[in-house]
């Protein structure tokens, strides 16, 4: 399948001629965008992510004002007095096969083909990955968002710091020992953990990063245990029977989780059956603290769409090259803990603990 489509892609070629890049443009020719996610638009983090991106289209003017971002969010199409810009989805978190990515890149491709973008934005690994690499070289800029850990590891980057092609963006630090050191701040008593996780791209990314750091030292507990899975049963099996082995724990992802039908698990409900069932503390990504989780430090969404057009507008507008801008992550978000989780577990919050925001 890979191969038929890496053909199919060489025959289509880059046949359209973009403005080029590298030099300031003419503000008076409207900019061609396409913005690719590789989610979904009820996921929360494609709301955050699109939240910043929106936020930072209108103060650069790629808005006029906000009722377009609301119909931009809704059409995924507008038309403005300085751009044109579509999103495209890829819905890889429940179409996850290697080949329906592909499948869903190559159509990505062909509208993006006949849309002849000035500039093409790739949300989070999976657009990165079988979007970007056709993308590689190519005559249109590329910035991308969210990958998790390193930009380096697709090969769309040299090095963080000279990207050395078309391609360039903002990616994920994960502040997995910020957010452990939290947790320990929290409950001091705490030595040892597992971590709790998906067998997908983003999973995978989270729980190798937290072993990386483990076998460096880097962190304030000793991991134990890493539970990958996609079997929802197994996945409650094994947080059953590590919260007899363990302190705490990571839960690094639950989106992607399936039942015995093969059918998606709703992230609530996972939410919902971890907070009833298990009674040992927990750090997590930002996101899974809004949804009942304990503590986090939080690696926002909103950051990582905004700061994406930051870098974009510099090479649209200001002739910024893409080959000699430098990948990069966005400042931490805030160090925040969900105050009912705390109650169920008998923590009492105080003032000394580091905690900059609370969730209800």
């Amino acid at each position: 399948m890979k191969i038929k489509i890496m053909i199919f892609v060489l025959l289509l070629g880059f046949s359209y001629a973009p403005r080029s890049y590298g030099e300031p443009e003419n503000e008076a020719v409207k900019k061609r965008i396409i913005v690719v996610s590789s989610y979904h638009r009820e996921y929360s983090w494609s709301r955050d992510t699109n939240e910043g991106f929106s936020d930072a289209m209108l103060k650069y003017g790629y808005f006029d004002n906000k009722d377009q971002i609301a119909q931009y969010t809704i059409n995924d199409y507008v038309e403005t007095s300085k751009a044109v810009i579509k999103k495209l989805w890829m819905d890889s978190k429940r179409k996850d096969s290697k080949s329906e990515r592909e499948e869903a890149s190559v159509e990505i491709y062909q509208v993006a083909r006949e849309f002849k973008p000035d500039l093409i934005f790739l949300g989070d690994d999976n657009a990165a990955d079988y979007v970007g690499r056709m993308y590689l070289d190519a005559d249109v800029p590329v910035v991308f968002w969210g990958i998790n850990n390193s930009p380096v590891k697709y090969g769309l980057v040299e090095s963080k710091a000279r990207p050395g092609h078309n391609v360039t963006g903002v990616y994920q630090s994960g502040y997995y020992t910020e957010g452990l050191k939290l947790l320990k701040s929290i409950s001091p008593d705490l030595k040892t953990f597992a971590v709790l996780s998906v067998n997908n791209p983003t999973g995978r990314s989270h729980h190798k990063a937290i072993q990386h750091l483990d076998r460096k030292g880097s962190l304030p507990l000793q991991l134990v245990e890493t539970v990958a899975t996609n079997d929802y049963d197994e996945w409650k099996r094994r947080a059953l029977e590590l919260q007899k082995k363990v302190d705490a724990f990571f839960v690094a992802n639950y989106s992607g989780l399936k039942d015995k039908k093969g059918n998606y698990v709703p992230i609530k409900e996972t939410a919902e059956w971890f907070v009833t069932h298990i009674n040992k503390p927990e750090a997590t990504v930002g996101t899974l603290a809004r949804q009942g989780l304990l503590c986090a430090a939080v690696d926002a969404g909103y950051n990582q769409g905004y700061e994406a057009v930051v870098m974009a507008h510099n090479i649209l507008a200001n002739g910024a090259a893409p080959a000699t801008y430098p990948a990069r992550t966005p400042k931490r978000g805030p160090l925040v803990v969900n105050k009912r989780r705390a109650e169920i577990l008998g923590i009492e919050l105080t003032n000394d603990m580091g905690i900059e925001e609370y969730i209800d």
